[in-house]
């Protein structure tokens, strides 16, 4: 057996000549009687106490313990009371991906995983568990793609605390949690009648955004990011070179996404609407640190800030306070009920407004090289996987390349012997 029963009723004395007497200690009767303790493989030692009556138990749990520990299958007992909240921050302030990312990942657990399961123990976890948040989950939130990410997250960081020694299997591994669905997988571009709706339903200062993520192409961050001497109105191009960031501690400039600066074609009505934007609403210089809050302040000019003009545009705020509003008027997203926060729609935030943008270039012919680049993708490969279905008129183009096989002078063909022996 590993370790020892202490048993704390009672006490061993020693007299001068050296006979050993059983007594009882200042304990006896009160409190939890056994106390099992062994060292773990950290080399400190480990106890679990019970009450009187209670030996065989203590013994049991020891025995266990040591068969956990040959087998490998050991959780330390302090790990395992560390409640999913507290390892979810520790895990979420050790995170070195993109920035962006990481945010995304930050906001979506604090606000859908911690408020749910953040209090429970990791070493308490059981299938049960998660199948009951996957089901508040789904009342909180329509879109199961956007479900699927947060189960992700989540399932990443019970991971970690697997490996971290915290709890002994992944919760959301078991067979009978079942991950929400992905979702189509295929992107369903806006008609343009909902781009001008939404357009028209903003607050005027934001209206341009619309363009220059539909006509453009830009992120979010890069719109609200865009300085005026990045805008060459004479050659007709865009310079995608930096945007604004949130952080925990508040807005930084960045890089583009995965450092790609690019140019990208700008359209003349386009530039018009962007000159009228700077004479209704004059740019503004904007001190911001570069990438952290400790970073190089760098100051830009921007076309874009807060409706009260005195700072740059935090994306969440735009997205609560101007964005979903826009998006009930012009009928994508239903009124919220008095007192209730607007539904969540990751499917239509301002992303949506790039896939427009990809599905017109590619409506009209644009090569998928040329359209990537504009993007911002590092893979055309990528672009392809994504927008492959929206390529035009490939089964017009296949049909007219059989006529065209048909063709000659006789107007009714009867068929490829016809063609052939023309």
């Amino acid at each position: 057996m590993a370790g020892h029963i202490q048993d704390r009723w009672y006490k061993t004395n020693t007299n001068a000549q050296g006979k050993t007497t059983r007594v009882k200690s200042d304990r006896h009767g009160t409190g939890l009687r056994y106390r099992a303790r062994y060292i773990g493989p950290d080399g400190t030692e480990k106890s679990k106490s019970y009450p009187d009556g209670q030996k065989r138990l203590a013994e049991k749990w020891l025995t266990k313990t040591e068969a956990d520990m040959d087998s490998g299958t050991y959780v330390d007992p302090a790990a395992g009371r560390t409640t999913f909240g507290q390892y979810a921050e520790k895990w979420l302030s050790t995170q070195t991906t993109d920035l962006t990312t990481r945010e995304t990942v930050t906001s979506s657990v604090r606000g859908h995983a911690i408020p749910y399961i953040g209090t429970r123990p990791l070493g308490s976890f059981k299938p049960e568990h998660i199948r009951d948040w996957l089901s508040e989950l789904e009342r909180a939130i329509p879109a199961s793609s956007y479900r699927r990410v947060i189960y992700n997250s989540v399932s990443t960081i019970l991971n970690a605390a697997v490996d971290d020694g915290h709890l002994l299997k992944n919760p959301c591994r078991a067979q009978s949690v079942r991950p929400p669905a992905p979702g189509t997988g295929r992107v369903v571009p806006w008609a343009a009648e909902r781009v001008f709706g939404v357009r028209e339903a903003l607050p005027e200062r934001f209206r341009a955004a619309v363009d220059l993520g539909a006509g453009c192409g830009l992120r979010q961050g890069e719109i609200f990011g865009l300085p005026v001497d990045e805008i060459d109105f004479d050659s007709g191009w865009l310079h995608v070179v930096n945007q604004v960031k949130v952080t925990t501690g508040g807005l930084v400039f960045g890089p583009p996404k995965r450092n790609k600066l690019r140019d990208v074609p700008l359209s003349d009505r386009v530039a018009d609407i962007l000159k009228s934007h700077m004479k209704a609403f004059p740019p503004v210089s904007i001190t911001l640190p570069w990438l952290r809050q400790d970073g190089r302040p760098v100051t830009r000019q921007l076309l874009f800030t807060r409706l009260d003009g005195a700072g740059a545009v935090r994306r969440t705020d735009f997205n609560d306070r101007a964005w979903k509003p826009a998006l009930v008027a012009a009928g994508v997203l239903p009124e919220p009920e008095a007192g209730e926060r607007h539904q969540a729609a990751r499917e239509h935030g301002m992303h949506a407004l790039r896939h427009f943008y990809a599905s017109v270039l590619l409506n009209a012919g644009e090569n998928i090289k040329a359209l990537s680049r504009y993007l911002g993708h590092n893979d055309p490969g990528f672009t392809l996987r994504v927008y492959t279905h929206l390529m035009p008129n490939s089964d017009a183009r296949a049909r007219m390349a059989v006529d065209s096989l048909y063709a000659g002078p006789d107007p009714a063909p009867d068929g490829p012997q016809t063609a052939q022996g023309q």
